[in-house]
């Protein structure tokens, strides 16, 4: 009866995911096809040929508008907030260890962000910029805005990492006469490496294809979600689909250049 039950679950469990991947990459499979559409095709099926045309032609500016500089937008202030998300967690992963006056009121204030809604905090932050007499751009008051959604998940998971690691391993540090940026240096930083590159990427891919927080606050460049919102009102070719294919793919290979570099950390901490 045990294994009918547990074969049963297995069954139960394998559908559901089944569901969930077709729900998820089902839509991407059918943008991907679509992307090839041939000179003359359309936005629908059936293929009307196969060509390359639209990856070309996503390049042209007049036809699309500026989809290399807003990819160049969101690329830089992807890296420029997630340097932060990471170096602003890491301190206050490592300061909340100690128990110190306010601690509690700090990590409530620092969450409090996930639970206003985005658009809220776009308009606000716009309208801020705008009363205090200065532009809203993608590298300030959206940079801004961005870390106002990345550094409260970044501060969690440092926590929650921190709240796993034993102290024990400093101690035994110092024991052996390590300073306190040694033991840091030597003993801690190699630990919760693999970590530190998830919040990372975490931190990147929050802020690569955020929308709602940059809608106010990116001024008048736009970042590459406002671009691709604003070609879905005005481009009725596939040259749409080659854009979210190259999107698509450009994420998958970030995905994979952090996953490459935490399983070479982790070999790396093994072998020694």
């Amino acid at each position: 009866m045990n294994s009918e039950k547990r074969s049963r679950e297995f069954y139960i469990l394998a559908g559901f995911f089944t569901l969930f991947v077709l729900f998820l990459y089902g839509p991407l499979s059918a943008i991907l096809i679509l992307s090839f559409q041939g000179i003359n095709g359309g936005l629908t099926f059936p293929m009307n040929g196969v060509s390359l045309h639209w990856f070309a032609n996503l390049f042209e500016q007049q036809a699309v508008g500026d989809f290399g500089g807003a990819f160049r937008r969101s690329l830089a202030l992807g890296l420029m907030v997630m340097v932060v998300t990471v170096t602003v967690s890491l301190m206050a992963g490592l300061a909340f260890r100690r128990k110190f006056h306010g601690a509690t009121v700090l990590f409530y204030l620092t969450v409090a962000s996930l639970v206003v809604p985005s658009i809220v905090v776009s308009l606000g932050i716009g309208v801020m910029f705008q009363q205090l007499g200065l532009d809203p751009m993608w590298y300030g008051s959206a940079f801004g805005a961005h870390l106002t959604w990345t550094l409260p998940f970044g501060v969690l998971i440092m926590l929650a990492i921190f709240n796993r690691f034993s102290p024990a391993y400093e101690e035994a540090a110092r024991d052996l006469g390590a300073s306190s940026w040694q033991s840091f240096r030597y003993v801690v930083l190699p630990m919760i490496l693999p970590s530190l590159i998830g919040v990372g990427l975490f931190g990147f891919t929050l802020s690569y294809d955020e929308f709602a927080r940059t809608l106010m606050t990116a001024g008048t460049f736009n970042t590459l979600p406002l671009e691709i919102y604003g070609m879905t009102t005005n481009v009725t070719t596939p040259v749409l689909y080659a854009l979210g294919t190259l999107t698509t793919l450009f994420s998958f290979l970030i995905i994979l250049v952090a996953l490459a570099l935490i399983a070479r950390t982790n070999r790396r901490r093994a072998q020694g």
